[in-house]
Protein backbone atom coordinates (compact mmCIF):
# COMPACT_ATOMS: atom_id res chain seq x y z
CA UNK A 1 0.00 0.00 0.00
CA UNK A 2 1.43 3.46 -1.04
CA UNK A 3 -0.29 6.36 0.68
CA UNK A 4 0.12 10.11 -0.44
CA UNK A 5 -0.74 12.01 2.91
CA UNK A 6 -1.95 15.61 2.58
CA UNK A 7 -3.45 18.16 5.55
CA UNK A 8 -5.10 21.63 4.81
CA UNK A 9 -3.76 23.23 7.84
CA UNK A 10 -5.78 25.64 8.57
CA UNK A 11 -9.36 23.57 7.99
CA UNK A 12 -11.93 23.99 11.14
CA UNK A 13 -10.09 26.73 12.15
CA UNK A 14 -12.99 28.75 12.09
CA UNK A 15 -15.96 26.28 14.09
CA UNK A 16 -14.92 27.28 17.72
CA UNK A 17 -15.13 31.05 17.36
CA UNK A 18 -18.42 30.80 15.91
CA UNK A 19 -17.24 31.60 11.83
CA UNK A 20 -18.98 28.32 10.61
CA UNK A 21 -16.06 28.03 8.10
CA UNK A 22 -12.93 28.56 7.69
CA UNK A 23 -13.20 29.68 3.52
CA UNK A 24 -11.91 33.54 3.04
CA UNK A 25 -11.72 34.04 7.13
CA UNK A 26 -8.48 32.73 8.29
CA UNK A 27 -7.27 36.31 9.42
CA UNK A 28 -11.03 37.12 11.12
CA UNK A 29 -10.31 33.15 12.85
CA UNK A 30 -6.80 33.85 13.64
CA UNK A 31 -8.24 37.80 15.46
CA UNK A 32 -10.86 35.31 17.03
CA UNK A 33 -7.71 33.25 18.76
CA UNK A 34 -9.15 30.37 17.07
CA UNK A 35 -5.97 27.58 16.95
CA UNK A 36 -5.34 24.42 14.31
CA UNK A 37 -7.12 21.64 14.57
CA UNK A 38 -6.25 19.79 11.64
CA UNK A 39 -2.97 18.92 12.86
CA UNK A 40 -3.90 16.82 15.90
CA UNK A 41 -6.43 15.25 13.67
CA UNK A 42 -4.03 13.96 11.38
CA UNK A 43 -1.64 13.01 14.07
CA UNK A 44 -4.20 10.73 15.52
CA UNK A 45 -4.41 9.45 11.79
CA UNK A 46 -0.89 8.70 11.39
CA UNK A 47 -0.62 6.96 14.32
CA UNK A 48 -3.20 4.49 14.05
CA UNK A 49 -1.64 3.77 10.76
CA UNK A 50 1.67 3.16 11.78
CA UNK A 51 0.30 0.83 14.25
CA UNK A 52 -2.16 -1.07 12.23
CA UNK A 53 0.09 -0.43 8.50
CA UNK A 54 3.75 -0.18 9.64
CA UNK A 55 5.00 -1.08 6.37
CA UNK A 56 3.06 1.27 4.58
CA UNK A 57 4.45 3.34 2.23
CA UNK A 58 3.31 6.94 2.38
CA UNK A 59 4.26 10.24 0.70
CA UNK A 60 3.31 13.40 1.54
CA UNK A 61 3.42 17.20 0.95
CA UNK A 62 6.22 19.54 2.43
CA UNK A 63 5.49 21.17 5.88
CA UNK A 64 3.38 22.96 6.64
CA UNK A 65 0.86 20.34 4.87
CA UNK A 66 2.00 16.98 6.32
CA UNK A 67 5.65 15.86 5.98
CA UNK A 68 6.66 16.40 9.80
CA UNK A 69 3.51 14.53 11.26
CA UNK A 70 4.49 12.09 8.81
CA UNK A 71 7.83 11.68 9.99
CA UNK A 72 6.84 11.78 13.84
CA UNK A 73 4.72 8.62 12.89
CA UNK A 74 7.51 6.62 12.27
CA UNK A 75 7.30 6.57 8.79
CA UNK A 76 9.87 7.44 6.52
CA UNK A 77 8.31 8.98 3.76
CA UNK A 78 8.60 7.54 -0.26
CA UNK A 79 8.39 11.13 -1.69
CA UNK A 80 7.98 14.57 -0.31
CA UNK A 81 6.19 16.96 -2.92
CA UNK A 82 7.03 20.32 -2.27
CA UNK A 83 4.04 22.53 -3.94
CA UNK A 84 5.52 25.77 -2.42
CA UNK A 85 8.37 27.15 -5.41
CA UNK A 86 9.98 28.96 -2.66
CA UNK A 87 10.05 28.97 0.75
CA UNK A 88 7.25 27.62 2.93
CA UNK A 89 4.45 29.55 4.25
CA UNK A 90 3.06 30.10 7.03
CA UNK A 91 0.22 27.65 7.88
CA UNK A 92 -2.36 30.44 7.19
CA UNK A 93 -1.10 30.83 4.07
CA UNK A 94 -1.47 27.84 2.32
CA UNK A 95 -3.95 28.13 -0.75
CA UNK A 96 -6.31 25.09 -2.28
CA UNK A 97 -3.69 25.47 -5.24
CA UNK A 98 -1.18 23.98 -2.75
CA UNK A 99 -3.22 21.06 -2.25
CA UNK A 100 -4.18 20.30 -5.56
CA UNK A 101 -0.57 20.69 -6.64
CA UNK A 102 0.46 17.86 -4.60
CA UNK A 103 -2.53 15.43 -5.23
CA UNK A 104 -1.46 16.05 -9.28
CA UNK A 105 1.72 15.13 -8.31
CA UNK A 106 0.71 12.01 -5.99
CA UNK A 107 -1.52 10.72 -9.12
CA UNK A 108 1.97 10.54 -11.48
CA UNK A 109 0.92 13.59 -13.52
CA UNK A 110 3.76 14.95 -15.06
CA UNK A 111 5.18 18.75 -14.96
CA UNK A 112 3.25 19.08 -11.75
CA UNK A 113 5.22 19.75 -8.91
CA UNK A 114 8.43 18.99 -10.01
CA UNK A 115 7.22 15.23 -10.91
CA UNK A 116 9.91 13.51 -12.87
CA UNK A 117 7.99 10.36 -14.41
CA UNK A 118 11.13 8.06 -14.92
CA UNK A 119 11.59 7.91 -11.23
CA UNK A 120 10.17 5.26 -9.31
CA UNK A 121 8.72 6.82 -6.25
CA UNK A 122 6.87 9.14 -8.70
CA UNK A 123 4.16 6.26 -9.40
CA UNK A 124 0.62 7.20 -8.58
CA UNK A 125 0.10 6.01 -4.79
CA UNK A 126 -2.88 4.06 -4.13
CA UNK A 127 -4.75 6.33 -2.35
CA UNK A 128 -4.94 9.87 -1.53
CA UNK A 129 -5.92 10.37 2.59
CA UNK A 130 -6.36 14.13 2.98
CA UNK A 131 -6.92 15.94 6.06
CA UNK A 132 -10.10 18.65 5.66
CA UNK A 133 -13.29 19.85 5.25
CA UNK A 134 -15.31 19.35 1.79
CA UNK A 135 -13.38 22.71 0.36
CA UNK A 136 -10.41 20.59 0.82
CA UNK A 137 -12.75 17.54 -0.71
CA UNK A 138 -13.94 19.76 -3.75
CA UNK A 139 -9.71 20.39 -4.18
CA UNK A 140 -8.98 16.17 -3.85
CA UNK A 141 -11.61 15.29 -6.28
CA UNK A 142 -10.32 18.22 -8.78
CA UNK A 143 -6.91 16.99 -8.88
CA UNK A 144 -7.49 13.38 -8.99
CA UNK A 145 -10.46 13.21 -11.80
CA UNK A 146 -9.44 11.12 -14.46
CA UNK A 147 -6.82 9.39 -12.67
CA UNK A 148 -8.76 6.40 -11.13
CA UNK A 149 -6.80 7.29 -7.75
CA UNK A 150 -8.96 6.98 -5.00
CA UNK A 151 -9.71 9.57 -2.34
CA UNK A 152 -10.12 9.42 1.58
CA UNK A 153 -11.10 12.00 4.31
CA UNK A 154 -9.91 12.32 7.53
CA UNK A 155 -12.71 15.05 9.10
CA UNK A 156 -11.40 18.06 9.85
CA UNK A 157 -13.16 20.71 8.54
CA UNK A 158 -17.03 22.78 10.49
CA UNK A 159 -19.40 20.88 8.08
CA UNK A 160 -18.28 17.74 6.17
CA UNK A 161 -21.33 17.14 3.95
CA UNK A 162 -19.41 15.04 1.63
CA UNK A 163 -19.63 11.24 2.01
CA UNK A 164 -16.24 10.96 1.14
CA UNK A 165 -15.24 10.94 5.17
CA UNK A 166 -14.22 9.03 7.53
CA UNK A 167 -15.95 8.72 10.72
CA UNK A 168 -12.51 9.47 12.71
CA UNK A 169 -8.97 10.07 12.14
CA UNK A 170 -8.56 6.33 13.50
CA UNK A 171 -11.72 4.60 10.93
CA UNK A 172 -9.27 6.50 8.10
CA UNK A 173 -6.36 4.68 9.20
CA UNK A 174 -8.03 1.37 9.41
CA UNK A 175 -10.17 1.93 5.92
CA UNK A 176 -6.36 2.46 3.85
CA UNK A 177 -4.95 0.06 5.68
CA UNK A 178 -7.77 -3.04 4.94
CA UNK A 179 -10.03 -1.75 2.06
CA UNK A 180 -10.18 -3.80 -1.01
CA UNK A 181 -12.42 -2.13 -3.59
CA UNK A 182 -14.21 1.79 -4.31
CA UNK A 183 -17.51 3.12 -5.23
CA UNK A 184 -18.60 6.20 -6.50
CA UNK A 185 -19.30 9.01 -3.77
CA UNK A 186 -20.32 12.63 -3.88
CA UNK A 187 -18.05 15.39 -2.80
CA UNK A 188 -20.89 17.67 -1.49
CA UNK A 189 -19.96 22.08 -0.35
CA UNK A 190 -21.94 24.48 0.65
CA UNK A 191 -22.06 28.47 0.00
CA UNK A 192 -20.49 29.36 3.68
CA UNK A 193 -21.82 32.83 3.19
CA UNK A 194 -25.25 31.71 3.18
CA UNK A 195 -24.29 29.25 5.97
CA UNK A 196 -23.42 32.06 8.48
CA UNK A 197 -26.98 33.76 7.42
CA UNK A 198 -28.23 30.60 8.20
CA UNK A 199 -29.16 29.35 4.76
CA UNK A 200 -27.85 25.64 4.06
CA UNK A 201 -27.24 25.57 0.25
CA UNK A 202 -25.38 21.94 -0.18
CA UNK A 203 -24.13 21.90 -3.90
CA UNK A 204 -22.84 18.57 -5.52
CA UNK A 205 -19.46 19.75 -6.26
CA UNK A 206 -17.89 16.28 -7.90
CA UNK A 207 -18.33 12.32 -7.92
CA UNK A 208 -15.23 10.28 -6.67
CA UNK A 209 -13.86 7.53 -5.79
CA UNK A 210 -13.91 6.54 -1.89
CA UNK A 211 -12.41 2.79 -0.35
CA UNK A 212 -15.92 0.79 0.29
CA UNK A 213 -16.95 0.49 4.35
CA UNK A 214 -18.88 0.43 7.03
CA UNK A 215 -17.32 3.10 8.57
CA UNK A 216 -17.50 5.94 5.78
CA UNK A 217 -20.12 8.51 6.96
CA UNK A 218 -23.07 8.97 4.48
CA UNK A 219 -24.32 12.21 3.26
CA UNK A 220 -26.22 14.48 5.61
CA UNK A 221 -29.96 14.86 4.98
CA UNK A 222 -31.63 18.50 5.06
CA UNK A 223 -34.69 17.41 6.24
CA UNK A 224 -36.10 15.25 8.80
CA UNK A 225 -40.04 15.45 9.25
CA UNK A 226 -42.49 17.14 11.38
CA UNK A 227 -41.20 18.10 14.96
CA UNK A 228 -43.81 20.75 16.22
CA UNK A 229 -45.00 17.77 19.04
CA UNK A 230 -41.25 17.10 20.30
CA UNK A 231 -40.20 21.37 20.25
CA UNK A 232 -43.14 21.63 22.65
CA UNK A 233 -42.68 19.17 25.36
CA UNK A 234 -39.07 19.99 25.37
CA UNK A 235 -40.30 24.01 25.19
CA UNK A 236 -42.19 22.88 28.52
CA UNK A 237 -39.75 21.11 30.06
CA UNK A 238 -37.37 24.40 29.48
CA UNK A 239 -39.90 26.65 31.12
CA UNK A 240 -40.10 24.82 34.11
CA UNK A 241 -36.94 25.39 34.97
CA UNK A 242 -36.86 28.59 34.25
CA UNK A 243 -35.89 30.84 37.79
CA UNK A 244 -34.20 27.82 39.32
CA UNK A 245 -30.74 29.77 37.70
CA UNK A 246 -30.67 26.29 34.80
CA UNK A 247 -28.45 26.96 31.36
CA UNK A 248 -29.67 25.58 28.48
CA UNK A 249 -27.18 25.28 25.81
CA UNK A 250 -29.49 24.75 22.54
CA UNK A 251 -27.21 23.38 19.47
CA UNK A 252 -27.50 24.03 16.29
CA UNK A 253 -30.03 22.81 13.59
CA UNK A 254 -33.60 22.70 12.60
CA UNK A 255 -34.33 20.27 15.11
CA UNK A 256 -33.60 22.44 18.06
CA UNK A 257 -34.62 25.63 16.00
CA UNK A 258 -38.25 25.10 16.25
CA UNK A 259 -37.24 23.91 20.31
CA UNK A 260 -35.76 27.63 19.89
CA UNK A 261 -38.84 28.97 18.38
CA UNK A 262 -41.37 27.87 20.50
CA UNK A 263 -39.37 29.12 23.62
CA UNK A 264 -40.34 32.36 21.31
CA UNK A 265 -37.29 33.60 19.80
CA UNK A 266 -35.97 34.00 16.32
CA UNK A 267 -32.97 31.16 16.61
CA UNK A 268 -29.75 31.40 15.26
CA UNK A 269 -30.46 28.29 13.05
CA UNK A 270 -26.90 26.75 12.24
CA UNK A 271 -25.40 28.57 15.74
CA UNK A 272 -25.53 27.76 19.51
CA UNK A 273 -27.78 29.85 21.62
CA UNK A 274 -27.54 29.75 25.30
CA UNK A 275 -30.95 30.33 27.52
CA UNK A 276 -31.20 30.86 31.06
CA UNK A 277 -34.24 31.68 33.25
CA UNK A 278 -36.93 32.73 30.52
CA UNK A 279 -34.40 34.67 28.06
CA UNK A 280 -31.71 34.41 25.57
CA UNK A 281 -27.93 34.98 27.21
CA UNK A 282 -26.15 34.21 23.98
CA UNK A 283 -27.33 34.09 20.46
CA UNK A 284 -25.22 32.47 18.31
CA UNK A 285 -22.39 31.70 20.78
CA UNK A 286 -18.73 30.83 20.12
CA UNK A 287 -17.18 28.11 22.89
CA UNK A 288 -15.61 30.93 24.79
CA UNK A 289 -19.19 32.91 25.08
CA UNK A 290 -20.60 29.40 26.09
CA UNK A 291 -18.18 29.00 28.75
CA UNK A 292 -18.94 32.65 30.57
CA UNK A 293 -22.53 31.82 30.76
CA UNK A 294 -22.42 28.38 31.89
CA UNK A 295 -23.51 28.02 35.70
CA UNK A 296 -23.81 25.30 38.36
CA UNK A 297 -26.45 23.36 36.31
CA UNK A 298 -26.63 23.30 32.83
CA UNK A 299 -28.07 21.15 29.82
CA UNK A 300 -27.22 20.61 26.11
CA UNK A 301 -29.86 20.11 23.91
CA UNK A 302 -28.76 19.02 20.51
CA UNK A 303 -29.94 16.79 17.57
CA UNK A 304 -28.18 14.57 15.31
CA UNK A 305 -27.60 15.02 12.16
CA UNK A 306 -29.95 13.61 9.39
CA UNK A 307 -28.31 10.57 7.47
CA UNK A 308 -25.01 10.85 9.76
CA UNK A 309 -26.19 10.30 12.92
CA UNK A 310 -23.30 12.93 14.52
CA UNK A 311 -24.34 13.77 18.04
CA UNK A 312 -20.86 16.26 18.87
CA UNK A 313 -18.08 16.66 15.75
CA UNK A 314 -20.01 17.46 12.34
CA UNK A 315 -21.92 21.56 12.49
CA UNK A 316 -21.15 22.41 16.04
CA UNK A 317 -17.61 22.43 16.73
CA UNK A 318 -18.67 25.44 19.55
CA UNK A 319 -19.84 22.47 21.72
CA UNK A 320 -16.25 21.45 22.47
CA UNK A 321 -15.04 19.01 24.78
CA UNK A 322 -14.42 21.76 27.77
CA UNK A 323 -18.12 22.57 27.28
CA UNK A 324 -19.84 19.39 27.16
CA UNK A 325 -17.81 18.01 30.23
CA UNK A 326 -19.60 20.41 32.03
CA UNK A 327 -23.39 19.75 31.14
CA UNK A 328 -25.54 17.44 30.69
CA UNK A 329 -26.78 16.35 27.13
CA UNK A 330 -30.09 15.44 26.20
CA UNK A 331 -30.44 14.53 22.61
CA UNK A 332 -33.54 14.83 20.56
CA UNK A 333 -34.78 13.99 17.58
CA UNK A 334 -37.87 13.43 15.02
CA UNK A 335 -38.66 9.62 14.60
CA UNK A 336 -38.20 9.78 10.92
CA UNK A 337 -34.42 11.14 11.46
CA UNK A 338 -33.81 8.14 13.79
CA UNK A 339 -35.19 6.19 11.05
CA UNK A 340 -32.47 7.04 8.58
CA UNK A 341 -29.43 6.48 11.53
CA UNK A 342 -28.56 2.76 12.48
CA UNK A 343 -26.60 4.37 15.53
CA UNK A 344 -25.41 7.30 16.85
CA UNK A 345 -21.74 8.76 16.64
CA UNK A 346 -19.68 11.12 18.32
CA UNK A 347 -16.16 12.72 17.34
CA UNK A 348 -15.36 15.49 19.84
CA UNK A 349 -11.51 15.65 19.51
CA UNK A 350 -10.94 13.93 22.84
CA UNK A 351 -11.04 9.75 22.10
CA UNK A 352 -11.70 9.79 26.31
CA UNK A 353 -15.02 11.53 25.83
CA UNK A 354 -15.85 10.07 22.75
CA UNK A 355 -15.46 7.17 25.34
CA UNK A 356 -17.43 8.25 28.11
CA UNK A 357 -20.47 9.06 25.62
CA UNK A 358 -20.56 5.95 23.86
CA UNK A 359 -23.22 3.56 24.68
CA UNK A 360 -26.93 3.15 25.01
CA UNK A 361 -28.69 6.81 25.77
CA UNK A 362 -32.55 7.79 25.87
CA UNK A 363 -33.24 10.60 22.98
CA UNK A 364 -36.53 11.92 23.03
CA UNK A 365 -38.57 11.59 19.62
CA UNK A 366 -41.90 13.33 20.55
CA UNK A 367 -43.71 15.36 23.44
CA UNK A 368 -43.61 12.68 25.96
CA UNK A 369 -42.45 9.72 23.80
CA UNK A 370 -38.63 8.70 23.94
CA UNK A 371 -36.17 5.82 22.23
CA UNK A 372 -33.23 4.21 22.91
CA UNK A 373 -30.58 4.55 20.76
CA UNK A 374 -26.66 3.64 20.86
CA UNK A 375 -23.90 5.80 20.52
CA UNK A 376 -20.71 3.67 19.38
Amino acid sequence: MHVGFVMNPIAGMGGRVGLKGTDGKVAEAVDRGATPRAPERARRALGRLAAVAPEARVSTAADPMGERLVREAGFDPVRVVDPFEGDAPEPTETTADHTARVVRAFAGREGEAGLDAGDASDAPVDLVVFVGGDGTATDVAAALDGTGVPMLGVPAGVKVYSSVFAVSPEDAAEIAATFSRTERREVMDIDEDAYREGEVRPELRAVAAVPVTDDLQSSKQTASGTVESLAEGVADDVRARDGDGVTFVLGPGSTVGAIKAELGFDPSPIGVDVWRDGEVVARDATESEILDRLGEENVIVVSPIGGQGFVFGRGNPQLSPAVIERCEVRIVASRSKLDDVRTLRVDTDDPELDAELAGWVRVRVGKFETRMMKIA
